[in-house]
């Protein structure tokens, strides 16, 4: 079934099964479920791979397995079942390991004064084992792919200007909706396509340099509209000859290309400084 899908953590299955030699099923009729999993049919039986809205929209009964589900979702993995043949199969889990700079870059954000979100279409417990873990206090799971966009659009109209990051198919419609959408290298095609700002290497503290450089950038304009104006103050009253009566000044052809070169060379070498920024 995850041969056809784009998500993340159909990779990892896709990985997982490789590792142990396990040949995949010919399926037919898939289809990716949004927000839910994935389904098809195998050998003439439906199949189905997702979280338990998925087998609830099927009317299949998830609740023999739920207490390992609650288990392994209380250590921060998402679990994903398998019905085939009208009934539950199985479960896959899947823990998406936590990068040692992870934490770091979120503290580093925390402190200079964002506000920091969890949005997550992952189980309410998986997603608050692991938001404990990078300290983050405010959590928002199981949520529908679509009301991740509603979500960062509702932030907006608090007039928050909003950041959001992500790397799955489910994330870009919020990716697109942000003021700023953040797009993990690693992530799908759709998420680079519908973020700005791409992160090659996936690390997280790229967060904080993207905005350490956006904020200088914008320090750089402004220094270099204050040169352009210097200039023009300078330059404009005595190329309109209103000095002259007073004063007999008059800013020849020759002074005015240098003013206008130096004015060009001021601006250039200001904004140079950003490569060490």
């Amino acid at each position: 079934l995850e041969q056809g899908s784009e998500h993340p953590l159909a990779a990892a299955i896709l990985d997982a099964a490789r590792q142990r030699s396990i040949p995949p099923a010919r399926i037919a009729a898939f289809a990716a479920v949004p927000g839910q999993g994935v389904r098809g049919t195998v050998a003439g039986k439906p199949v189905f791979l997702g979280n338990a809205a998925l087998l609830d929209a099927q009317g299949i009964d998830s609740t023999p397995l739920h207490t390992q589900v609650d288990e392994l979702r209380g250590q921060g993995h998402t679990v994903m079942f398998l019905a085939a043949g009208g009934r539950v199969a199985g479960l896959l889990s899947v823990a998406d390991p936590i990068k040692a700079t992870a934490r770091q870059a979120i503290a580093d954000l925390q402190a200079d004064g964002l506000r920091v979100v969890m949005l997550t279409g992952d189980h309410a417990t998986t997603a608050h084992a692991v938001a404990k873990q990078l300290g983050i206090t405010t959590v928002l799971a199981q949520v529908a792919p679509g009301d991740k966009s509603a979500e960062v659009q509702r932030l907006q109209r608090e007039g928050r200007v909003v950041a959001m990051a992500g790397d799955g198919v489910n994330d870009a419609p919020a990716l697109a909706a942000a003021d700023v959408g953040i797009a993990m290298g690693a992530g799908t095609d759709v998420a680079k396509e519908a973020a700005a700002v791409t992160l090659v290497s996936g690390d997280l503290r790229a967060l904080g340099r993207a905005r350490d450089t956006s904020r200088a950038t914008v320090r750089n304009i402004h220094q270099n509209l204050v040169f352009a104006f210097v200039y023009n103050v300078l330059g404009v009253p005595l190329a309109a000859g209103l000095l002259y009566p007073a004063f007999g000044l008059l800013l020849s052809p020759m002074v005015a290309a240098a003013a206008m070169s130096l004015s060009s060379v001021s601006v250039i070498g200001n904004a140079l400084r950003l490569r060490t920024a």
